[in-house]
């Protein structure tokens, strides 16, 4: 390489890591993804170049890396591509920063039009692709040359949280979260910002509740927005930023623009949290916050005027497998204007510890899209409250006569 043209490449690469804008596209998929959701593993080989396209599977995550990450190659070779295994794991033999720096892996990323992170542990891949003193590796620079001259850069799980520049890692659960907090170092680590620095990420979503963990990592890092995938469904972002939902479920975005914390509350807390529901075919611009909904949807925003509901809404456990979703859905289309939803321990929890009351609202920028074929529902800019409650054990008494 010349003199010249050195200088020049390193400039490239220091912009990709600052999460410039590429060329390529991101399938992030919020984990647990199956064999069958042709809708996802296709889009990943077509963005990838279609039939034949060589995509490497990094097994970094994984605790079996040669098992799960040659599943993964079969799966993508099932849809048409010729995916391959790059050996590059903590739990492989070998030193792992040699082989992320090792030039027949780095020549292997450098033939390669997509490349697919596989779902485990997410500081085993930022461990593997960062060399010891933080700098990235040969490999981390080939993959970021490959997503900027119009490569695909894809992953589950584990795969999808390393994709914005701040992650979770080693985080309890949500209620542990919000109760407790999020630092650096404990609960958040860096991630490797393919999506850049103003969006952050988080997978297994609805299904388990962690929308709720978002909001104290989003604001502890100052994002404004955030993303959260549910699992078996991924979000596809283009060059442009636009970011389509397909897959079994979808996404939530928020959007923290004009949300408010009250430190007299003591524990966590936040007022006017816009919150949107993103169904499958739904689009999403990360730049603008713009939303689409998908084709079956677009002839059927619901009228305020028609409610389909008129039953209080509320749930004792907001956090579980698709109650918020749902308790969005039923309030998009009710007479009602709030839903309430608890989140709590159980008898043997912290008694100093607080529950969580979450209020959602809709406001006069809401909206709602029915789907013709189906009960799916989009919903746009809700407001969320979230405060501290105490909640007294024992919650429920048995009735007798």
């Amino acid at each position: 390489m010349t003199r010249l043209l050195r200088p020049l490449l390193c400039l490239v690469l220091t912009l990709a890591s600052l999460g410039a804008h590429a060329d390529g596209s991101l399938v992030i998929v919020g984990g647990a993804l199956r064999a069958d959701n042709g809708a996802v593993w296709q889009r990943i080989v077509d963005l990838a170049g279609g039939k034949g396209a060589r995509i490497a599977v990094v097994p970094a995550a994984a605790g079996n890396p040669t098992g799960s990450g040659g599943r993964v190659v079969q799966h993508l070779n099932n849809y048409g591509a010729q995916a391959f295994l790059l050996p590059l794991a903590p739990r492989l033999p070998g030193d792992v920063h040699v082989a992320a720096n090792d030039p027949a892996n780095v020549a292997a990323v450098q033939g390669a039009t997509g490349v697919y992170f596989i779902g485990g542990d997410q500081a085993r891949i930022t461990g593997a692709l960062r060399n010891a003193d933080g700098a990235n590796s040969k490999v981390l620079d080939a993959i970021w040359a490959l997503y900027h001259r119009g490569g695909v850069v894809a992953g589950a799980s584990a795969g999808a949280a390393i994709m914005s520049s701040t992650m979770f890692d080693n985080a309890g659960t949500t209620l542990s979260v919000l109760q407790n907090g999020v630092n650096d170092g404990r609960e958040l680590a860096p991630g490797l910002g393919f999506i850049g620095k103003d969006v952050f990420v988080d997978q297994h979503l609805i299904v388990r509740g962690r929308f709720a963990r978002m909001l104290p990592a989003m604001l502890k890092k100052k994002y404004k927005r955030g993303l959260g995938i549910d699992e078996n469904t991924a979000v596809v972002v283009g060059p442009g930023r636009d970011a389509e939902v397909i897959g079994y479920k979808g996404a939530i975005w928020f959007d923290l623009a004009n949300a408010t914390v009250d430190p007299a509350l003591g524990a966590f807390n936040i007022a006017n949290a816009s919150i949107s529901y993103l169904d499958h075919g739904d689009h999403v611009n990360l730049d603008t916050g713009a939303m689409t909904p998908s084709s079956d949807k677009v002839e059927g925003k619901v009228d305020p005027g028609k409610p389909g509901n008129r039953a209080p809404l509320f749930s004792a456990d907001i956090l579980g497998n698709t109650t918020l979703v749902d308790l969005m859905s039923q309030l998009v289309d009710s007479a009602q204007l709030q839903a309430t939803g608890l989140a709590f321990g159980g008898p043997d929890a912290n008694p100093a510890l607080p529950g969580f009351s979450f209020q959602l609202r809709r406001a006069n920028d809401t909206e709602g899209y029915e789907s013709a074929t189906s009960e799916a529902y989009s919903v746009y800019r809700m407001r969320l409250d979230v405060k501290p409650v105490k909640v007294s054990w024992p919650a429920i008494t048995a009735y007798r006569k």
